[in-house]
């Protein structure tokens, strides 16, 4: 339809160079006698108001941008544009136009606006000629300041001032006036030149930049820009680019291109970043081809040296060599760095190349060797190589560490490295801690890991990695928790444990079967919850987001785990110290049992209310606890039904028989996984000389942490409640079921299950469940010392507030 093929904005140029809309109307192109000629009349859609009448003038260049625009200078300092809604439209006013004109509208739309202004200038010498300059004289600065500034408002005007401006080499005129300028102390004549140089950047012409950053001009470009009229006194730029800035040759460079290439495009940088105000949103265009010759200039620098083999070998046999002083070495992993940042501007493939170059002559074992290091800064530039590696190849550094493997110890693995690095960060906001964290986490995720029909790159790496690394990892988290209370709980510390434990949930969520095992080897959710009690919520938070990512994945494996290491009870205790406070940790706890309720995870739904319900019933704000109540109860109900319909004289022996069944299949279970996890992952006996070989920092914690352990280990003592009901944190689940038993009614004690959940019911003796318990447990949890403990608090089991029956 031809009304929305011709429907347009209507935009003009204000001032400030921003484009206003006038409005938005349809288009025609009709022969308009008082204009004696054909015109563009633009009627407006609301109201047929006239919102523009241009006849087509023959020399005015029109021009075609994106398809669906046309852009005309209508006298000097206005400038029009024509947005259309369809191409279709704007392709049948453009063939109007260049009829006028006489053009071809193929040949039209494509040209390059220069060879158009040419032909343009050739055809209306009268209305349009090439803008005359002033004579270059210093007079005449005034004159030349205020012709500048007036055409960057206009495309075509600026396009003529840079034809005229390169024609007649005026920009070496100009250099030669500003040293008559400085040397007659002129301020005036100087801040001309300010305005005459800045507004020729502005022109964002690249021909003239060849002129201006050549190495005879540069300085005295510099040197215009220093006198800034805003400013009281000129800034000193030359004297930091000649005396301050040092340039610094680790390996001598002997191609004098390439060198004057690192030359010009640190200087053009210096002007872009320092000297240059910063553009606003609407000059942002303005130095794009000042942006584009730096980028081209690094391409250039990047793809020399690259070619330069000879070079890039010595520069890593100096890195590597023992005898290299640090200051040396410092200075070679800083070039490094700054090579890796410019070669973010290659084009993919030659990106690639550069990469295999870097790794073909051992970029990894050099990094291995700088990371370890004594000195931050070498040890940051290393990082921040390390990041661009794993940025670009996260498959290539995995390949790397899994073949070290094979050769070295745990201790010196390149992530193992990388590891203690991020313990040991002496920084109390830990930002390299965060970096390292960052480039782990793309290290271990599965979603860049390749599978090819002979390997999969998964299942290899992460088996390498909880058998070398994971130890390394959680040795600061086992550590600090070995006593069932936070060892240490400054805020460096705490920090520290977040980011482990953020790193561990991401475990949790992408790496199912290795963190599973790994968790129950370790029994790493108890040591997780003891951070429940710390002072500092982030880190409480932390601990209870890990607990709710294993709960979110709905497997009955963990479940059974929880409920049978009584795992709640830290959660619950910490819910009710936090009393009445309405907060992140309250609503955070809250949408656990939440989230148990909707799913209806019937099992952890039974092990809350029969341990905890008398706890929690007093909580009203949320219907969250009276939920699971009710969820309770019905399934209760379910299973009498179901009972009931059985005939009665194959009631008892039938359920029990399925019973025993389960917990004959549970502990053959647990038993096996406990065989089969002492391989998969590092055994528990070789704790201590892990966490020995652990970082300075923890050495003193380990010291104290083995004269404990030949004493009895005793629970903690209970703390304030500001909810007014507590319970004690038990080291062992077994009292925890031992009262379980009691609880379950007697009527019912041969045939109602203890747990609503087929998968992991019992016979609800009290004898069985205390058997069963023990047994599972130490499958299940493998410390040496958990005997005793168990032992002990088998023969006192702590009675637990109880539902009333």
């Amino acid at each position: 339809m031809s009304d929305t093929r011709r429907r347009v904005k209507v935009y003009t140029l204000n001032e400030d160079r921003q484009w206003d809309d006038r409005g938005t109307g349809h288009v025609s192109s009709t022969y308009v006698e008082r204009l004696k000629g054909m015109s563009l009349l633009v009627r407006a859609e609301s109201d047929g108001s006239l919102l523009l009448e241009s006849k087509i003038n023959p020399n005015t260049a029109y021009q075609k941008q994106q398809d669906t625009l046309i852009v005309w200078s209508e006298a000097e300092n206005y400038d029009l544009a024509l947005s259309f809604q369809e191409k279709a439209g704007c392709d049948e006013i453009w063939e109007k136009i260049c009829q006028v004109q006489g053009k071809d509208p193929s040949v039209e739309v494509t040209q390059d606006l220069i060879e158009s202004e040419e032909e343009h200038i050739e055809e209306m010498p009268e209305t349009s000629p090439l803008i005359d300059l002033p004579t270059c004289e210093l007079n005449k600065l005034e004159e030349i300041a205020d012709l500048v500034t007036s055409v960057l408002s206009s495309p075509i005007r600026r396009e003529k001032l840079a034809l005229a401006l390169e024609n007649e080499g005026y920009i070496k005129k100009l250099l030669q006036l500003f040293q008559v300028c400085e040397n007659l102390e002129n301020t005036e004549g100087l801040h001309h030149l300010y305005e005459i140089i800045r507004g020729i950047l502005f022109l964002n012409k690249a021909t003239l930049f060849e002129v201006m950053f050549s190495d005879e001009c540069i300085m005295d470009v510099v040197g215009c820009l220093e006198y800034d009229p805003s400013l009281a006194q000129p800034k000193r730029h030359r004297e930091f680019l000649t005396k301050t800035a040092k340039f610094k040759e680790v390996i001598p460079i002997t191609d004098s291109e390439l060198r004057q290439k690192i030359h010009q495009t640190y200087r053009v940088q210096y002007i872009q970043d320092i000297i240059l105000p910063t553009p606003s949103v609407f000059e942002e265009n303005f130095l794009s081809t000042l942006t584009s010759f730096i980028f081209f200039n690094k391409v250039e620098i990047v793809s020399m040296l690259q070619e330069d083999e000879k070079f890039l070998s010595e520069v890593f046999a100096q890195l590597t060599d023992e005898a290299t002083d640090d200051d040396k070495r410092c200075e070679l992993v800083n070039f490094f760095k700054e090579f890796c940042a410019f070669s973010q501007t290659l084009q993919p493939q030659n990106r690639d190349a550069f990469f295999k170059t870097l790794a073909k002559l051992g970029i990894l074992p050099a990094l291995e060797i700088v990371m370890g290091m004594d000195d931050l800064q070498v040890r940051s530039a290393a990082t921040d190589i390390f990041s661009y590696l794993v940025e670009f190849s996260p498959s290539m550094v995995r390949e790397f560490v899994m073949q070290e493997a094979q050769q070295s110890d745990d201790d010196i693995l390149l992530i193992n490295v990388v590891i203690e690095q991020m313990i040991c960060d002496t920084d109390p906001e830990l930002g390299g801690a965060v970096q390292l964290m960052g480039l782990l986490r793309t290290l271990i995720d599965p979603e860049n890991m390749l599978a090819t029909a002979n390997k999969t790159e998964k299942s290899e790496f992460l088996n390498f990695f909880y058998n070398h690394c994971m130890h390394v990892l959680t040795a600061p988290l086992l550590a600090n928790t070995s006593e069932d209370k936070c060892e240490k709980d400054n805020y460096q510390t705490a920090q520290l444990l977040a980011l482990i434990l953020e790193l561990l949930t991401f475990c949790v969520e992408h790496h199912t079967y290795h963190i599973k095992n790994y968790i129950m080897n370790k029994d790493l959710l108890r040591r997780v919850l003891v951070l429940m009690n710390s002072k500092h919520t982030f880190l409480a938070l932390c601990a209870l987001r890990f607990m709710r990512r294993i709960i979110g994945l709905k497997d009955e494996f963990y479940n059974r785990y929880i409920t049978k290491g009584n795992l709640f009870e830290p959660v619950i205790n910490a819910l009710l110290d936090n009393g009445t406070r309405y907060n992140l940790l309250n609503s955070a706890v809250i949408e656990l049992f939440e989230f148990i309720r909707v799913e209806d995870i019937k099992s952890l739904i039974a092990h809350i209310v029969e341990n905890f319900y008398n706890a929690l019933e007093s909580i009203e704000y949320v219907q969250t606890f009276k939920g699971l109540k009710t969820k309770y109860e019905q399934e209760k109900d379910r299973q009498n039904q179901k009972l009931n319909s059985v005939p009665s004289i194959l009631r008892s022996n039938r359920f029990r028989r399925d019973a025993r069944a389960l917990e004959e299949d549970e502990e053959m279970w647990f038993n096996e996984d406990e065989e089969e996890e002492g391989e998969a992952v590092v055994p528990p006996v070789e704790k201590s000389k892990q966490e020995d070989d652990f970082p300075d920092s923890y050495e003193k914690f380990m010291e104290t942490k083995k004269a404990k352990e030949s004493e009895d280990k005793e629970n903690l003592p209970k703390r304030t409640s500001a909810g007014g009901f507590k319970f004690t944190f038990s080291h062992s689940a077994s009292a925890a079921n031992g009262a379980n038993g009691t609880n379950s009614k007697s009527v019912a004690a041969q045939t109602s299950p203890a747990s609503s959940n087929g998968s992991s019911s019992k016979n609800a003796t009290l004898t069985t469940a205390v058997t069963a318990t023990k047994g599972s447990l130490v499958g299940l949890v493998d410390y040496p010392d958990d005997e005793d403990d168990d032992e002990e608090e088998e023969t006192s089991p702590r009675k637990r507030p109880r539902l009333g029956s």
